[in-house]
């Protein structure tokens, strides 16, 4: 596995980085449908030259579209995303690639004329945007041109053909805790979810997932939180704990809640060293992990080994720890030159996007369905009262033929 690594990889700063967790490769097997292309030609000259913020001097053009002007967090976040990049290419020894930063303004108007000035001036691939909306406009104006768009939001409803999230999607979420409480003989399911558009994304997953391991759910709860009011909250959580005898599981995606839902159950009656509870990614914070409430609960993450590695990094050349999301904009970039060495002239095409052998960065192994959307393999982690620990280990790879 992960047999194109050291052609994409071959220098030394680079391979060191990989070795901290810190770069992406082609995870190509034999049998991949990826192949090389020696001597590919370099983007056409004759280009205009490229208006506002550069990154990189190679030959091949890639844009990353970021909601500088945004305001607030959006600037906040598209400073870091910067900067990740820019970091990216310097580990990424010798990348062909020159990034064009454009900024959206966190709009989905700004994302299309960023996108039609990318494009004009010789973008083959759309980094970002990082907001729904933006992604939306950006997406509609890339596609067509042709041009792939790999983006930064987590609303699965803008993922299309050619416009792939990056972002951790509910659904892996879902379907690694599931599939980890199954092969743990937990049969009989419950959810409580917030009643918004998350809750319904992930209520359709876990309808899924449940019934693709063999097990059936009891009940499913849908709240409303209305600032500091919990009143719905704990009714909702005492009408699972009156079906507990029949319950093994219940998942409890939402982090901010998740240590008063606990505290619920147990007065309630439900004996959660039985009854498990199942979190989500959004369980990762100080908040959740030191909760004892929570404690001997389940829930999925990437490896952290590689983010803490690249977070160091950053914090040494920019002095601010990054924010955990920063790895996307890492992961893209580097996305972005290992392709450009390693498949010619069909870097950015569907196929090679698409390749079920996948990749690997910062976060883990991650591919991208056709249909915009990305599955990645997670560990699965056991809140211990004072942080976390892993109890299952994320893969290294995909299963041959899955």
């Amino acid at each position: 596995m992960l047999g194109v690594l050291d052609k994409m990889m071959h220098a030394r700063r680079s391979v060191l980085a990989l070795s901290l967790g810190a770069a992406l490769a082609l995870a190509g097997c034999s049998g991949s449908t990826m192949g090389e292309y020696p001597g590919y030609p370099s983007t056409p000259p004759g280009q205009p030259a490229p208006s506002g913020e550069t990154i990189g001097q190679g030959s091949v053009r890639v844009a990353m579209l970021l909601p500088m002007s945004g305001g607030g967090s959006a600037s906040s976040i598209a400073t870091v995303f910067r900067n990740t990049a820019e970091l990216a290419l310097s580990d990424f020894q010798g990348a062909d690639v020159q990034i064009l930063i454009k900024d959206t303004g966190g709009t989905a108007q700004g994302a299309q004329a960023a996108t039609q000035a990318a494009i004009a001036e010789g973008a083959e691939l759309i980094l970002g945007p990082v907001f729904a909306p933006a992604v939306g406009g950006a997406g509609a104006t890339a596609r067509s041109s042709g041009v792939p768009v790999v983006a930064f939001s987590s609303d699965e409803a803008v993922a299309s053909r050619g416009v792939y999230l990056l972002s951790f999607l509910p659904r892996s979420d879902v379907a690694r805790i599931v599939s980890h409480a199954a092969a743990q003989g937990k049969r009989s399911f419950a959810a409580l979810l917030p009643d918004d558009t998350y809750g319904a994304v992930a209520e359709a997953a876990f309808r899924q997932e449940v019934g693709r391991a063999g097990g059936r759910i009891v009940s499913i709860e849908r709240y409303k939180l209305t600032g500091n009011d919990t009143s719905d909250i704990a009714a909702k959580a005492s009408q699972i704990a009156a079906n507990a005898a029949q319950i093994d599981a219940i998942f409890v995606p939402a982090g901010n809640v998740a240590p008063f839902v606990a505290q619920t159950l147990s007065t309630g009656g439900v004996n959660l060293g039985q009854t498990r509870l199942l979190g989500s990614g959004q369980w990762e914070s100080q908040q959740v992990l030191n909760a004892a409430p929570l404690t001997g609960a389940w829930y999925p993450g990437p490896d952290a080994a590689g983010f803490q590695a690249f977070a160091s990094r950053y914090q040494s050349r920019y002095g601010s720890q990054p924010p955990r999301n920063a790895s996307l904009a890492y992961d893209a970039t580097i996305l972005a030159a290992g392709l450009v060495r390693s498949a010619g002239p069909a870097r950015f095409s569907e196929r090679v996007l698409t390749n079920r052998d996948g990749f690997l960065g910062i976060d883990g192994v991650f591919r991208f369905e056709r249909d915009g959307r990305n599955e990645r393999g997670l560990a699965v982690y056991e809140v211990t009262g004072s942080g976390s620990r892993v109890i299952s280990p994320a893969p290294r790879s995909f299963g041959s033929g899955s």
